[in-house]
């Protein structure tokens, strides 16, 4: 008797590059991946190089990443993000896999953000081709926020929102997913299409927030071509934000010579950010001296976090959920676009919330404004 049946046909219809970013999105290994849909770890290899899964094996794909069909077909590639370009604040304690992971969730943001940037225009990226030497000196930083900050147009003073001023002047600002690896803090890279940050979903502290995007904004004008992790170039990234949300021309006169909490609370409300960053920029700017610098950072210790003192609720993006609202409310087929490009709409959901403000709005006049 003859054996008339036949292997199941492989997709035709299938890109692997969004394999690989699922796979990253959810956290696993490809021999984890394979494991769980019954073939190898270099068959999975395969597949994400372009090598075609039968429509059975699809079926089991989808089933084991939560995401339907439609999302791995061809058509419309995802560019990866490299490691090797994102400057993440815990490299060494953070996993290579909850490293993936972010990547990903960042990629599928820029990726959502490119279909939007067809219907809707979005803040052109505005960052200034600052030159800066191999060996980064505290002038050539305090040279670098000048330049940024007359570029962007920055009165003196203390800064606004930061994070609104990343969006404004195109770079894309998300929070990572709740469920990252807490080892993930925050990362920044300009490896896609547009520069992207990702802050901590987990920070409730508004001046711990302002100094975090402001860090990854010191990376993305210190650091374009920066190999990742170092301890000098994340202390480069903090001296940036320091400089920038406390300028040394206009606070190095306001700080105490001894410590005087109340006085540094009050510079806390002013300048936005918090008592140990006050406490560590007066050491550095050489008002404080070593001992009253260990006993203030004694203080800080029993106080614990957070630190007493806190600024209210902290910034958040917002841009991605207003210009989703404004989309629906012209008339806009969102799905339709969403489907365009292959992202399903959960995707999509995930990603617009973690670039949207979650506090109620009230609509007043031509503009709103979050309630507390």
């Amino acid at each position: 008797m003859i054996n008339t049946s036949r292997p199941p046909a492989a997709s035709t219809d299938f890109d692997g590059t969004r394999l690989t970013v699922a796979r990253r999105l959810r956290g696993m290994t490809k021999t984890a991946l394979a494991n769980q849909v019954g073939v190898t770890p270099t068959a999975i290899a395969h597949y994400e190089k372009g090598g075609r899964p039968t429509q059975a094996m699809l079926a089991g794909l989808c089933l084991a990443l939560g995401l339907p069909r439609e999302f791995f077909g061809a058509g419309r590639p995802i560019d990866l993000l490299p490691a090797s370009s994102a400057h993440f604040r815990s490299l060494r304690s953070t996993s290579a896999a909850s490293r993936e992971q972010a990547l990903a969730f960042g990629e599928l943001g820029l990726e959502l953000v490119s279909l939007i940037d067809q219907h809707v225009d979005l803040p052109a990226t505005n960052l200034p081709d600052i030159t800066v030497p191999e060996q980064i000196e505290a002038h050539h930083i305090e040279q670098a926020v000048a330049e940024l900050k007359l570029t962007w147009a920055i009165p003196a003073g203390p800064i606004g929102s930061v994070v609104q001023l990343l969006e404004a002047n195109g770079i894309i600002t998300m929070r990572l997913p709740e469920g990252t690896d807490p080892k993930v803090d925050a990362f920044s890279t300009y490896a896609g299409q547009r520069p992207l940050v990702l802050l901590s979903p987990r920070t409730g502290d508004k001046a711990r927030g302002r100094f975090d995007a402001a860090h990854e904004l010191g990376h993305l004008i210190l650091h374009p071509d920066t190999e990742p992790g170092s301890k000098i170039v994340e202390n480069q990234a903090h001296s940036f934000a320091a400089e920038f949300l406390m300028p040394r021309e206009e606070i190095i006169d306001q700080l105490p010579r001894r410590i005087d909490w109340p006085h540094l609370h009050e510079l806390k409300r002013h300048w936005g950010v918090s008592l140990r960053a006050l406490v560590y920029r007066s050491k550095a700017l050489g008002v404080l001296s070593d001992a009253s610098y260990r006993r203030a950072n004694q203080q800080l210790s029993q106080w614990g976090f957070p630190e007493p003192g806190p600024l209210g609720p902290p910034e958040s993006p917002r841009l991605l959920g207003m210009v989703r609202d404004l989309m629906l409310d012209s008339g806009v087929d969102f799905e339709g676009i969403l489907s365009s490009g292959r992202i399903v709409s959960d995707v999509a959901d995930q990603i617009i919330a973690a670039a949207t403000d979650p506090r109620p709005r009230i609509e007043i006049g031509l503009g709103s404004v979050p309630r507390d």
